[in-house]
């Protein structure tokens, strides 16, 4: 009677499952379902919290605006936004319109936007400026990150002292054992091994430089909130391998999403790449 009733249950819940079709559900580190809210909750023992996005999924981009908001009502004036998605040469220019020095259409132009910036980004940048929320670019400029890949980090070497005020300060520190870098590695040398290690290093050094911006903004009793690709955060490596290499005692907190054909249980691929890990069917609608 009692196995009965707990297959019974089981196919309930299937059931309910599929009635419902959840457009996400949240995982933690260890695969074990949990809410929203017990996620934002999380956040408020953290010092900085990195969304890692799949940079065309729908549910990344409005969950991440909905966190924004969540940490906003927190923090208030204390919460600070950075993103991949900003490239650190700009920053004047979005100093210059978060403050009504310049109009949107300036903005916009001379920004070097990327091309999914009003249906994605947009709408933070936007909720940024209402809020008179630190709003800070991150990344490389990617002209200097092609250098890497083309010369290595030596390349940079041959850059003016103002060009390198928004790279990280050289040399750049890089560890090809690190799980992020030796996967880029082994992939070139799979298909043929040109730039295999270059590679790497143009990553590594996105990697530092947003670290490196996100700590030169950031102060005990802020919180930072991230957004950018999940490759950039996953498994505490990237971004907060290089944070950690400086400040170890930071709390982060890593966001991943991932896509599945049945989200109902978490593959065990993905237990442990993240805090926390939101799970999105893979026939969600993309935003290009």
């Amino acid at each position: 009677m009692k196995l009965k009733l707990i297959i019974i249950t089981f196919f309930s819940a299937l059931t309910t499952f599929a009635q419902n079709k959840p457009a996400y559900l949240i995982f933690n580190k260890d695969g074990n379902q949990v809410t929203y809210n017990q996620m934002i909750d999380d956040f408020k023992s953290a010092d900085m919290v990195f969304f890692g996005e799949l940079h065309n999924n729908a549910i990344s981009h409005w969950l991440e605006f909905e966190v924004a908001k969540e940490l906003f009502a927190a923090y208030q004036q204390n919460l600070i936004i950075g993103a991949e998605m900003f490239e650190a040469d700009n920053q004047i220019i979005i100093d210059e319109y978060m403050n009504d020095l310049i109009d949107v259409k300036n903005f916009e132009e001379e920004c070097r936007l990327w091309p999914n910036y009003t249906t994605d980004y947009k709408p933070i940048l936007e909720y940024a400026k209402t809020n008179s929320i630190t709003l800070i670019a991150t990344n490389i400029p990617r002209r200097y990150a092609s250098i890497v890949y083309k010369k290595d980090f030596v390349g940079l070497n041959n850059l003016s002292d103002q060009a390198k005020k928004y790279i990280a300060p050289l040399p750049i520190t890089f560890d090809p054992t690190v799980d992020c870098y030796q996967q880029m590695i082994q992939g070139m040398m799979s298909m043929g091994g040109h730039g295999s290690t270059n590679i790497a290093k143009a990553q590594a050094v996105k990697d530092a430089t947003m670290a490196y911006f996100i700590l030169q903004n950031w102060q005990k009793g802020k919180v930072f909130y991230h957004f950018n690709g999940s490759y950039h955060s996953d498994n505490h490596e990237g971004i907060c391998w290089h944070i950690s290499q400086t400040n170890p005692n930071i709390k982060m907190i890593t966001i991943s999403t991932v896509l599945q054909e049945n989200i109902s249980t978490l593959s065990d691929d993905y237990i442990g790449i993240a805090d926390y890990i939101i799970c999105v069917p893979e026939d969600m609608t993309t935003t290009y």
